[in-house]
């Protein structure tokens, strides 16, 4: 099949799901004898001033965006679909929301089979504003109408498509990114003055709906003794969230940012974690959990539906969502019973294993491009009619567990 991907920042990732997923399962369709052109931002892509380049096998195509808050992504998306409908591809596989906005071009110009991949409600973002939030949800819509296979990567996300919309979507879950080799010793964490198992670690983007601010107070009001909070990643659009999270934390020397990570150094800093902490309000399937639950990490995250599906049965604890005092009494708790934690942690990384192989993931993806097109029960009409209503928050019937 010659496949197209679209919604990615490029290759190789270095920060975002989004693209470490593309970064896990196109080289393996690659390796088993298909076509990628995965089109890109040449703001992130590398090695642009020659166009287009080869990561493990996958064609990165740079594509000029302009910069700012969500209309790169969106320029680039659109940009992206003319592109590719002027192209003779099997497949366009569109990846989240608000690239899915301009699904309906290589629906309407290309006889390719558009796949959209949900990785999360985006709209239901903190760092979007209300007219950004509204164009993610005419995405969502735009998807439901238009795309011949609807992906989904929790099974949240598979119930808010049945329930909302009467949309059967195919879950395909999310995988732990590979992460690299480190040598014997540990010097890039003993330059931060970290302590092997005795340090708390945050790894994701610095965004208000991760919530890391709940953290660092909760760290801040429980001060443990001989631990450090540590918080690997950066800005998403979101400088002025960043400066206040730097500013909370400003004279804290137990409190360490480390800006992005990438490489051994973020291999070396997971790896020696005594404990990772994910307080999101909103997740599709976090691949940094899943990192960590790989690494045998123990896992503290906020009670939300992603987070119920990977810590059921006893893999990781939970707090409640946006409570100091919940965060706090349970990070007190983790420290407490290493013992405890070191059990729930094993039993993680053998989920994980078992449930989470991107050799399957790939497997499954590249059957979902075969499948027979979807029948879009979403009338035409309410694509548009709905599209600028108030986004919804999460239902109620999306907050009960699932195993």
């Amino acid at each position: 099949m010659k496949i197209a991907v679209i919604g990615a920042k490029g290759l190789p990732a270095r920060q975002g799901g989004i693209e470490r997923h593309c970064e896990e399962i196109y080289p393996r369709m690659v390796q088993a004898g298909h076509s990628v052109d995965l089109y890109a931002r040449a703001s992130y892509a590398q090695c642009c001033d020659r166009g287009s380049y080869r990561v493990r096998g996958v064609r990165v195509v740079p594509l000029p965006c302009p910069t700012g808050k969500g209309l790169g992504a969106l320029f680039c998306s659109a940009l992206a679909a003319v592109a590719a409908s002027g192209v003779a591809y099997d497949v366009i596989h569109f990846h989240a929301l608000g690239p899915a906005l301009f699904s309906w071009i290589p629906a309407w110009f290309n006889r390719a089979r558009i796949v959209v991949t949900c990785h999360g409600l985006d709209w239901q973002r903190a760092k979007w504003g209300r007219l950004s939030s509204r164009l993610l949800r005419l995405g969502e819509q735009v998807a439901v109408r238009h795309a011949d296979s609807l992906i989904v990567v929790s099974e949240e996300l598979h119930i808010y498509f049945r329930e909302f919309y009467g949309r059967e979507t195919i879950y395909i879950s999310n995988g732990p990114g590979a992460l690299d080799e480190t040598a014997p010793g540990s010097a890039f964490t003993d330059s931060l003055a970290l302590e092997e198992g005795r340090y708390v670690v945050f790894l994701g983007r610095l965004v208000p709906e991760k919530c890391p601010d709940l953290l660092v107070r909760a760290f801040q009001q429980l001060r443990p003794s001989g631990w450090k909070l540590v918080l690997v990643g950066s800005s998403s659009d979101t400088d002025q969230y960043t400066q206040t999270l730097l500013h909370l934390a400003e004279g804290d020397g137990n409190i360490v940012f480390t800006g992005e990570l990438v490489g051994t150094r973020l291999a070396e800093v997971l790896r020696g974690a005594g404990l990772f902490v994910l307080p999101s309000k909103v997740e599709g399937l976090p691949l940094a959990m899943l990192e960590a639950m790989r690494e045998c990490v123990p896992i503290l995250a906020s009670d939300i539906p992603a987070h119920r599906q990977l810590t059921a049965g006893g893999r990781g604890r939970l707090f409640e969502v946006d409570n100091l005092d919940s965060c706090r009494t349970e990070l007190d708790w983790a420290i407490q019973h290493s013992r405890e934690l070191s059990a729930m942690a094993r039993s993680a990384q053998r989920y994980v294993r078992i449930h989470h192989d991107w050799e399957r993931i790939t497997q499954q993806t590249l059957e979902a491009y075969a499948q027979p097109a979807a029948s879009r029960r979403f009338p035409a009409g309410a694509v548009l009619s709905g599209a600028f209503a108030e986004p919804l928050d999460n239902t109620s019937s999306l907050q009960q567990p699932v195993e």
